[in-house]
């Protein structure tokens, strides 16, 4: 991306916050894992959409004044020869402005001082503060540390949530964005078929994740987008499936969910094929239903559909195939053989954090999940592709990976012995 992206991201953060207020955001810390040893870090991804900077530790801090005039200084990690001697490069000042777009830019042992200066000043009332937790046990991170201590010395700053703006921004996709998102879905589509070309009976759940690592180590040190669902049989029926240790027996389907990331936006597919490259006559059966049901689904989303109907589409559909094909005695069964909703926003996260909308809009992007479970059988698989909502319909950004019983069992005898 380039620095113009962040820089309008930034702008229209700031148009929607109210004068005479203040905006931090962190990039994130490192948390330790064992004695020497700390966790890869991960920056938090408003930052990274608003800054573009991949460091820990950096913070922004922006200034909106009542006249609506904004003033913003990035602060980095000071230059630390010893410390990058062990641990590499920090970024620097030129490089931090030239990524972000940002003018002035300052050390993080500054930032506390400067931020007292201004909140002291009486002139900021709102303090903007990422400080979204998905359940109240979840781990604190640097906003909410930083809340707790300046909470108590400045009680007359009130504050705002800064996710809920972010959110509102991350569910629009711009054409840049667009544009990353379909070379991930080439390096997705590269790893799943590698996985299908080696696939064979025997196959241990691990060797599948090796040829999809490896395929996508060759797009750059990134990985996967998220840990890798990988399983066969009898494990197909944990939907978060993340062991790796399971056999792929003759006759037993193959399930994955998996996805690569291009210029930090991700994509999620998932397909489900038989480890000896050959659909039985119940494997074709039930694929066919969460097929068709897709495809039903690529056929009539677009502008205007309430975004709740994408789920009780797709469960209605897939209920009434699975109920013609004798699988269903009703349609209000349904919950027997799908265990999971069909969609779910993609982007700078693969379960995206943004406003779930009421009605859908061009630039949107979300799963089309159809996922069938049966037990009995011992079938389980999803078959999942990344709607991207166009001006007049949507379009399959992941319909270049095999998706049709033809397309996989003849992507798996090209390597199948």
């Amino acid at each position: 991306m380039k620095k113009e992206y962040f820089a309008g991201n930034r702008k229209r953060m700031y148009e929607q916050m109210k004068e005479h207020s203040l905006l931090v955001l962190f990039s994130g810390l490192e948390f330790r894992k064992t004695q020497d040893e700390y966790y890869p870090f991960y920056t938090e991804r408003n930052f990274l959409y608003l800054v573009g900077i991949d460091a820990k530790q950096a913070v922004l801090l922006a200034r909106k004044d009542g006249e609506g005039d904004v003033k913003e200084c990035l602060y980095i990690l000071p230059p630390d020869l010893l410390k990058e001697r062990w641990t590499g490069e920090r970024i620097k000042d030129r490089q931090a402005a030239e990524i972000s777009g940002i003018n002035e830019i300052a050390y993080t042992d500054t930032f506390e001082k400067d931020f007292r200066t201004f909140a002291a000043s009486g002139n900021y009332h709102y303090l903007y503060l990422d400080l979204y937790k998905e359940e109240a046990s979840d781990q604190d991170r640097a906003s909410h540390f930083f809340w707790k201590r300046e909470s108590t010395e400045y009680p007359y700053l009130r504050a705002e949530d800064a996710d809920v703006i972010v959110r509102r921004l991350r569910t629009i996709k711009q054409p840049c964005e667009i544009e990353a998102m379909k070379e991930a879905e080439k390096i997705t589509r590269d790893g799943i078929v590698a996985m299908m070309k080696a696939s064979r009976p025997g196959m241990y759940e691990y060797q599948y994740k090796a040829e999809f690592d490896y395929a996508l180590g060759q797009y750059g040190p990134q990985g996967p987008a998220f840990p890798s669902i990988i399983s066969a049989g009898r494990n197909n029926f944990c939907i978060h499936y993340y062991e790796y240790k399971g056999i792929a027996n003759d006759g037993d389907m193959v399930l994955n969910d998996v996805g690569a990331w291009y210029d930090n936006l991700m994509n999620d597919v998932s397909r489900g094929w038989p480890c000896n490259g050959k659909y039985n006559v119940r494997q074709k059966l039930l694929y066919e239903c969460a097929l068709q049901t897709s495809d039903h689904m690529f056929a009539m989303i677009k502008p205007g559909m309430e975004m709740e109907q994408v789920d009780k589409e797709v469960r209605r559909f897939n209920a009434r195939l699975l109920k013609e094909a004798g699988v269903l005695k009703n349609e209000e069964e349904i919950g027997t053989y799908m265990w999971h909703g069909g969609a779910h926003h993609v982007g700078y996260d693969v379960h995206d954090a943004v406003v779930r909308p009421e009605i859908i809009a061009p630039g949107m992007v979300f799963c089309v999940d159809v996922g069938i479970y049966h037990e009995e059988w011992g079938i389980g698989f999803r078959l999942e592709d990344n709607c991207l909502v166009t001006e007049n319909g949507c379009e399959n950004l992941s319909a270049i990976t095999p998706r049709t019983i033809q397309e996989i069992e003849d992507t798996m005898q090209k390597g199948y012995k």
